[in-house]
């Protein structure tokens, strides 16, 4: 469904939710209709007019049948404006898209799928793409689990909109680890079907959220494979969201580890200060670096013999992104119900909080609680 609007409308109608579409061509207007349905965005139709200045400035996307495209000229540069050609042999229209400022200029049907995607965005409200930090662990029992939980933990107590996800089948849940294993909400066994494009808001809201953080894990069924179809399009969902999401990644990749690994910006390899475990992390990090470009080192200290962490980095050929001392009473507030991070003067909470003030954008952080 679409909202008309007149020539002889009030200026000051509610600000639109959906995009502005622009054009006296029916058929185009019939055509993006359509797209925005079903896109889920309810789109507002002018034709024969420019459209009030505070409706071109606020809508989040403006599409303009290239038959209004003059008139439309002096309304001012904005974002998110796109043309829409009427005749692929008329090459004046790359003229009109420039006076307009453009972002694009495109032909149906041929930007049809990249165009709904676009209206989908804008119906969600899309910003910056989410910070997405992947963890491993340089052997089993490395610690990858209970650094993850503590990340996101700390940036959801200091605000930042956080998702956290499971991608290790064989690690127990994190929503055990998270003391919230009987929360009410989704699980993978839930999503495994997922195909396309998920919404992120009702990701988020289907999910459960112990802690202000939304969190993805499995449930005790028996064992699932996800297929990389599914974690791509979940992962893709938690992205459009912003702020930060978290994965927890197995050191043995399979087909849907690997598509979330290539969808990280960052990584982070845990590993204890001893030389057998860093032989082993060593082909974890051949494997990671092989989809991630941005991997590093955090370095569990002390060791058996004194090994310090830069040494551990250097060893592996990886950036350190910091050592992280034992953490007294961890085990105990796990066993109770406290998840990794909640000790704000710990260990933990404190390498988490030096890490994320680094990574993080200012603006990242500043954008209210955890949804």
């Amino acid at each position: 469904m679409s909202t008309p609007i007149t020539e002889h409308d009030p200026a000051e109608r509610p600000t639109p939710t959906g995009p502005l579409i622009l054009t006296g061509d029916e058929s185009l207007a019939d055509h993006l209709v359509r797209l925005c349905a079903a896109a889920g965005a309810e789109p507002q139709v002018l034709s024969g007019a420019p459209p009030p200045r505070r409706l071109w400035e606020s809508a989040p996307l403006v599409l303009v049948g290239d038959d209004l495209a003059e008139r439309c000229a002096g309304l001012g540069r904005r974002p998110g404006v796109l043309l829409l050609g009427l005749d692929l042999d008329d090459g004046s229209v790359w003229v009109r898209g420039v006076q307009l400022g453009a972002e694009h200029v495109l032909f149906l049907p041929d930007a049809q799928v990249w165009l709904l995607e676009r209206i989908a965005d804008a119906a969600e409200g899309v910003g910056l793409p989410a910070l997405t930090v992947a963890v491993l662990g340089g052997r089993g029992g490395a610690g990858a689990s209970t650094l993850a939980c503590a990340l996101a933990v700390t940036a959801a107590r200091t605000g930042r909109q956080t998702m956290l996800i499971d991608a290790d089948p064989l690690g127990g849940g994190l929503d055990v680890l998270l003391g919230a294993e009987h929360v009410a909400g989704l699980r993978w066994p839930d999503l495994a079907g997922s195909r396309g494009r998920v919404s992120g808001a009702e990701l988020a809201g289907a999910l459960p959220a112990p802690h202000r953080l939304t969190t993805l894990s499995w449930d005790r069924s028996d064992l699932l494979t996800i297929p990389p179809e599914a974690m791509r399009s979940v992962l893709a969902a938690a992205r459009r969201r912003g702020g930060l999401v978290v994965l927890d990644l197995p050191r043995h990749l399979d087909a849907a580890a690997s598509q979330a690994l290539e969808q990280a910006d960052t990584g982070l390899l845990v590993v204890p200060a001893e030389l057998r475990a860093m032989a082993a992390a060593d082909r974890v990090a051949a494997a990671a670096r092989m989809r991630l470009s941005d991997l590093r080192a955090v370095v569990r200290v002390p060791g058996p013999v004194g090994l310090a962490g830069p040494e551990i980095a250097r060893g592996l050929r990886l950036r350190l992104a910091g050592e992280l001392p034992r953490e007294p009473g961890l085990s105990v507030d796990v066993e109770r119900g406290a998840p990794p991070g909640s000790r704000e003067r710990g260990p933990l909470a404190r390498f988490c909080s030096s890490f994320l003030d680094e990574a993080m954008p200012p603006l990242a952080a500043a954008g209210g609680g955890a949804q």
